[in-house]
């Protein structure tokens, strides 16, 4: 469907979860899209790095697709731009920072020429009919964060994207209150809002109160100490060098992004006066108590900064015992097993982990529930539409908003076509909202048949049998069965012998037309083997059978 006397609002990711945000808006035949990005995959992912928004829906509409709106450079909302853009094809517009981290990541995946990039700036304004934009600066845990209010024919719909109140950020501005309360006096018709901690009490917390408490652990350390974090909060980054230097530190950028982040920080007028640091090869030769390492992968990511120096894999600098490691960051929902791996591998080398649970070491970038309430009240609007957060997060907000006086709150995860005007706001449809992984080098579905085969092998193996037929169509000898995943059960030896007995058996069973059948012949070599490995395992192994027919012998 595309939109004709109408405004609607359709999220494809974000919506119900956190992470890969792709937000549509439809108004009289365009589309525009604020933010496309990416969520880092769990372990029952079977082998995949990162999960995307499947843009299927756009895709078949490009032609309509006015452009990409980047609200901020967090990877969950632009990070997906280098895999999906060329199924898409339109203008990008960010403010500069972004549009700096973005360019980055377009050049690592060779397509930068390829991308316009329109640089907004700060509190900049963006005509593209029958959209109206204007950016309004907030506050978050990277620079140039950005709510956009679009201006239609049917009312305006203030976007927050991701934001929170502080009155000392230590990088980039604070909140405009004024322009919120500004657009708010105007009359807003719907706001869509982050939902991250809307089941926090009180507010979200100072970045400046993160930076004593940092200096005052760092300067207690003896040992070498690392500090991960996500490596896009510059403030945060800032803060752990600046204590290492107090403390008499080196400090060392250990990481690709936290390289990457510092470079586009700099280009754009922040971080000028960061300190000096040393490369990590020369790192390994000061004094322990002379080195403060500033790692990515406080998630767990097993690729890395962190997980590497866990596991002894950084041939430059390694922890030992009496060192510290400080998770300067909060848990993501989903990521518990991943960090908790990571603690354990350091707490087995001896490593103190100090975590947000010991000391006031990590504030959130996203509202609690007085911030919350404070931008309802400024900005007022008719309609809520909660965003980036689970189902519960979203159902909880929008109660939150009722509180607010908000007269409608609408639930509508991935997939919901909201229409806002004209007529009350209200789901009016629902379509395909699926994922998309990039597995190596390729992108695919991950409903897919290749990903469907690779989770079946995760839980049952796999198996790959032989069968070699003379030419009446009889096994000319035993069938050969190599079984991976199940090999290392105790009784894998009978079962074996059961297995291959059991083609036998099948096979011997067919018609002698069935029998001059290979396809006929596979599936019931197959069937056989899947049967016995129910029966002794309770598994079903995904099983190939490659069948080989010998010459007929001439009489």
């Amino acid at each position: 469907m595309t939109p004709t006397d109408e405004l609607v609002f359709l999220p494809l990711g974000g919506a119900g979860e956190i992470g890969m945000n792709l937000n549509l808006y439809g108004c009289r035949g365009k589309w525009l899209m604020l933010d496309l990005g990416v969520t880092f995959a769990d372990d029952a992912a079977a082998g995949l790095d990162v999960l995307m928004p499947d843009p299927g829906f756009i895709e078949e509409r490009r032609a309509d697709l006015l452009g990409i709106i980047i609200t901020h450079a967090h990877e969950d909302h632009l990070g997906a731009v280098p895999d999906l853009w060329p199924r898409l094809r339109c203008p990008v517009y960010a403010t500069p920072f972004a549009a700096s981290v973005l360019r980055r990541k377009l050049g690592e995946a060779g397509i930068e020429g390829d991308v316009p990039i329109t640089e907004v700036p700060l509190g900049g304004r963006l005509s593209l009919p029958p959209f109206e934009l204007e950016f309004v600066t907030m506050t978050h845990s990277i620079p140039e964060p950005n709510a956009v209010a679009i201006r239609t024919p049917f009312g305006t719909v203030m976007h927050t994207g991701d934001w929170k109140i502080d009155p000392e950020p230590l990088i980039g501005e604070v909140t405009d209150e004024a322009a919120l309360r500004r657009i708010g006096g105007e009359g807003v018709l719907a706001m869509i809002c982050d939902s991250t901690n809307v089941f926090v009490e009180g507010e979200s917390g100072s970045e400046s109160d993160v930076r004593e408490e940092l200096a005052r652990l760092i300067r207690q350390r003896k040992g070498m100490v690392a500090v991960t974090c996500f490596a896009s909060n510059l403030a945060r980054v800032e803060s752990i060098a600046l204590a290492a230097v107090a403390a008499d530190r080196h400090p060392v950028l250990v990481g690709r992004a936290l390289h990457r982040m510092v470079g586009a920080a700099k280009d754009n007028g922040y971080l000028l006066d960061f300190p000096q640091t040393v490369g990590e090869r020369d790192a390994g030769w000061l004094p322990r108590d002379k080195v403060c390492l500033i790692c990515t992968g406080s998630q767990g990511e097993p690729r890395a900064a962190l997980a590497r120096l866990a596991q002894g894999e950084n041939r430059d600098v390694s922890l030992q015992p009496g060192d510290s490691v400080i998770f300067s960051s909060r848990v993501i929902p989903g990521n518990e097993k991943s960090i908790g791996r990571i603690q354990n591998l350091l707490a087995q080398r001896g490593v103190e982990v100090v975590t947000d649970r010991d000391a006031s070491i990590h504030v959130s970038g996203h509202p609690a529930r007085d911030e919350l309430v404070r931008l309802y009240q400024w900005v007022r609007p008719t309609v809520a539409v909660p965003v980036h957060g689970e189902y519960r997060h979203l159902v909880e907000h929008a109660a939150l908003a009722r509180d607010c006086q908000v007269p409608t709150s609408i639930v509508a995860p991935n997939g919901s076509l909201v229409r806002l005007a004209p007529g009350p706001a209200q789901i009016i449809d629902n379509v395909p909202a699926g994922r998309l992984a990039r597995d190596g080098t390729r992108i695919v579905p991950m409903d897919g048949t290749g990903l469907r085969e690779r989770r079946k092998m995760l839980w049952n193996g796999a198996a790959v049998a032989t069968v070699v037929l003379d030419g009446n169509g009889h096994l000319a000898v035993p069938a050969t069965l190599t079984v991976h995943g199940l090999d290392d059960a105790p009784e894998i030896v009978e079962a074996h012998e059961a297995a291959i007995d059991a083609i036998r058996t099948a096979i011997h069973d067919l018609s002698a037309a069935e029998a001059r059948d290979d396809e006929q012949v596979a599936e019931a070599a197959r069937r056989a083997i899947r049967r016995v490995y129910k029966v002794r395992f309770d598994k079903k192994p995904v099983t190939d059978v490659h069948i080989v027919r010998l010459p007929a012998v001439a009489a």
